[in-house]
């Protein structure tokens, strides 16, 4: 049976089911060689991808691009709301509008929860959300869950902690629900306090089969781990910055912590302060790795979505 990728917008990971997980990573992983330039492709030969990026972005906006253009496709757009006519005063239906005459799909990123939604609903070329303030970050998602089946060897009986802002990191908010499709996995959401994962999240946990614990200490589960995936304090979600430097710094991985532990740790980048540069040599590391494997995998959403829903 031939399988088939059902979705034509990339919004949310909720709109995932287990199977359109796994033809995304089944299709990166035979991208591999054209994503290491070992081999030449000419998929998306004659194709433009729309890149409207409200918010600053390096990995997940450079990653598009270079997914693009190893599949031959070209890429046009903006880097920030002041470099589009946004900062004219033009709305953003009209800017999505322009740029659905000049491109085959659109890659967002904005600063405001539901932007992607709202640009999918008037559009008729595919839509990818890139990132939504501290909702979901979908692609991220899938990079993240191919890089833990390359790297642990399999995502069914997981037990990985969640690290650090669980309140605004939309990276963790997308992980958690994508896990929650899959069998026997358990979360382990350590935070402060202040940072605790989202109620909304819990109570969509709460109707799945995974399981999951809130703790404070990475002392108390890093024995029982497969993955550590760490996540900076963001310094642009919080209004009082005294609010920040209070838990700035609260969880710190090092060397010495891992030493002698069956796992890996992963980050989806940028680090500040939260991985000590210490871990980049271990074979703990695999942050670097997961920033890569962005390419292959984003090359397989755009072939995907471009080829099911030509002009």
């Amino acid at each position: 049976m031939v399988k088939m990728f059902k979705l034509k917008n990339i919004i949310s990971i909720k709109d995932f089911e287990r199977e359109d997980i796994e033809y995304i990573l089944d299709e990166a992983s035979k991208l591999e060689d054209i994503a290491k330039s070992r081999e030449i492709c000419e998929e998306l030969k004659g194709k433009i991808l729309g890149l409207m990026f409200f918010e600053p972005s390096t990995r997940t906006r450079i990653s598009f691009e270079t997914a693009m253009k190893r599949l031959n496709g070209q890429c046009i757009g903006f880097t920030s709301s002041g470099s589009s006519s946004v900062s004219k005063g033009e709305s953003i239906a009209d800017t999505a509008k322009m740029f659905e005459g000049y491109s085959d799909a659109l890659v967002i990123r904005h600063e405001l929860e539901g932007v992607s939604k709202f640009i999918s609903d008037i559009v008729d070329v595919p839509v990818i959300n890139a990132g939504d303030g501290a909702g979901q970050h979908p692609t991220q998602t899938l990079l993240d869950l191919y890089t833990i089946k390359n790297e642990i060897g399999f995502i069914d009986n997981l037990k990985i902690a969640l690290i650090g802002d669980l309140k605004f990191g939309r990276t963790v908010h997308s992980l958690s629900h994508a896990l929650s499709l899959f069998n026997n996995v358990k979360i382990y959401l350590v935070s402060p306090p202040e940072l605790r994962m989202p109620q909304e999240i819990l109570h969509d946990l709460n109707k799945t089969n995974v399981e999951y614990e809130e703790v404070e200490n990475i002392e108390d589960i890093i024995d029982d781990v497969n993955v550590l995936y760490v996540t900076r304090i963001q310094k642009e979600r919080f209004g009082d910055i005294d609010d920040y430097l209070k838990i700035k710094g609260a969880y710190i991985i090092n060397k010495n912590m891992l030493e002698g532990k069956d796992l890996i740790v992963m980050h989806p980048l940028p680090r500040i302060d939260e991985i000590d540069t210490d871990v980049d040599d271990t074979k703990y590391n695999k942050y670097f790795t997961q920033a890569a494997n962005a390419v292959p995998v984003r090359m397989a959403i755009l072939k995907t979505l471009i080829k099911n829903n030509p002009k």
